[in-house]
Order: structure tokens, then C-alpha cells, then sequence
């Protein structure tokens, strides 16, 4: 007899017991009836803190790419001079800090919500809020050649670095792709 055949009789059985185990407990042989009879498991319901698993190390992970992309794209360009009238290549570092700035936001955002995750970096991070909620409007700030929009950066940046330590979930800087950059 071929595998295929007996594969397809060994199946055709035990198809035929299930059912017919059920038909005799139940007294019925619809499928709902014997649907009744296998125990499921039902979902607990978990609160948005337990539902998030390694928080310290996704907030590692986006904190990490904020701080790369606002030191690779914001900072290091501005130590420079590039975002001063008049400099060579201006206008493409101003559209690429606009961008690590509208990157870095968002990341920074999704660390916040990471570290939600984790009992001690909510409260280090706690204090940060309005400052990480301040940096939405800076991209636009930037792409203007506002000097106070890269330090705010700067300095938020420091802060939640200063507040990862202190939490047990230090993180350095990840200069994130281009992919993941226009992605934001």
C-alpha cells in the first residue's frame, strides 16, 4: 500500500472516531455538538503593560535610533556650520535633519510607549513627556535653520539617556538606515 493511501486511511479514521465519540456522548452527531466537547482555552484579558514583552529592550532599541539619527543628521552637521547661510550643501542637510527630526520624534514616542512596559522607566522617563512632545514642531524649526531647535534635540536626547541609565536600560547611538529614516 502506498504512503499516500496510508496516510489518507489513518486520517479517514480518525476522523470517523472523533465523530463517533461524539455522536455516542451527545446523543447528536452535528458538528457543533462535538465542537462543545473540545475544551478551548479562552484569552485572559492583560492589561497594555503585561502585553509588552521586552520593553527595555525595544526602548533600547528606539531610543538608540532617535539619539543616532539626531547625532548623525542634526548635531554633527550643525557643529559643522552646515546649517548657516551661505554653507555648501545647506539646503540637503536642512531636508535631512528635517527628517532625522521627524524620525527621532516618532522613535522617541515609541520609546516612551516601551517604556511603559517597564515599572522603573516609567517613572524615569515620566518627567520627560512635554519635553518629548516639545520636538514635534522643531523639524519644521530645523528646515527654517533655527539654532534652539538642535539644542532641544540635543538636550532631550541626554535626557532620556541620563533617564535609561538611571533604569537599568542604557543605550547608545544607532545611526539608523536611509530605508528606516524615510520611513520614519
Amino acid at each position: 500500500m502506498p504512503a499516500a493511501i496510508r496516510t489518507l486511511a489513518v486520517a479517514l479514521a480518525l476522523c470517523s472516531t472523533l465523530f463517533v465519540g461524539a455522536a455516542a456522548c451527545g446523543g447528536g452527531s452535528t458538528a457543533q455538538e462535538a465542537a462543545a466537547y473540545i475544551a478551548v482555552a479562552t484569552p485572559s484579558p492583560t492589561t497594555p503593560v503585561e502585553r509588552q514583552k521586552f520593553a527595555k529592550t525595544r526602548f533600547v532599541t528606539n531610543a538608540g535610533l532617535a539619539a543616532g539619527a539626531t547625532y548623525e543628521w542634526i548635531v554633527k552637521p550643525w557643529k559643522a556650520g552646515a546649517f548657516r547661510k551661505g554653507a555648501h550643501g545647506r539646503t540637503a542637510a536642512l531636508v535631512k535633519a528635517g527628517l532625522a527630526g521627524t524620525f527621532a520624534y516618532h522613535r522617541l514616542k515609541a520609546a516612551q510607549r516601551n517604556a511603559q512596559g517597564d515599572p522603573k522607566l516609567s517613572r524615569a522617563l515620566a518627567p520627560l513627556t512635554s519635553g518629548i512632545d516639545a520636538l514635534k514642531g522643531l523639524p519644521a524649526r530645523l528646515r527654517k535653520g533655527d539654532d534652539s531647535a538642535v539644542r532641544s534635540f540635543d538636550d532631550v536626547i541626554g535626557k532620556v539617556k541620563d533617564a535609561g541609565r538611571s533604569a537599568g536600560a542604557p543605550f547608545g547611538n544607532q545611526v539608523p538606515s536611509a530605508a528606516q529614516l524615510a520611513r520614519g
